[in-house]
């Protein structure tokens, strides 16, 4: 670890083929947060941008009905973390990925409720 006084330098880090290469000074893998809040972060992500993106593009090219009957297969999309689940070095990565598409689930549940139940409550 650098002390504060050594000025902001790329460290050097060795590959497979013992050749050298320069890692940015910015990119903290080491650091003990990065894979969890990069998995969280990215699990969000994936629950908000992939089912949009998959309805949009199927009734752009199947139709409105068609792409009704076809959507939960968008379902099959959570076998790449549980995928990323079997290699070891990318299991960490997964379980934070998937805690953070069950809690971005939740969260938007729990408003979409929230906001039903007050909805309705306050017409009558």
């Amino acid at each position: 670890m650098r002390s504060s006084a050594e000025p902001d330098v790329p460290e050097e880090i060795g590959t497979p083929d013992d050749k050298k290469t320069l890692r940015p000074d910015w990119w903290h893998r080491d650091h003990p947060v990065f894979v969890p809040l990069a998995g969280f972060f990215t699990g969000m992500v994936f629950i908000i941008l992939i089912p949009g993106t998959y309805a949009a593009l199927l009734k752009e090219v199947v139709g409105y009905e068609r792409a009704q009957a076809l959507f939960p297969f968008v379902l099959l999309t959570f076998v790449v973390p549980i995928g990323l689940l079997v290699p070891h070095h990318t299991r960490k990565f997964a379980r934070y990925m998937l805690f953070g598409a069950v809690a971005t689930l939740l969260v938007v549940g729990g408003v979409a409720l929230a906001v039903g139940w007050f909805l309705y409550t306050r017409d009558r």
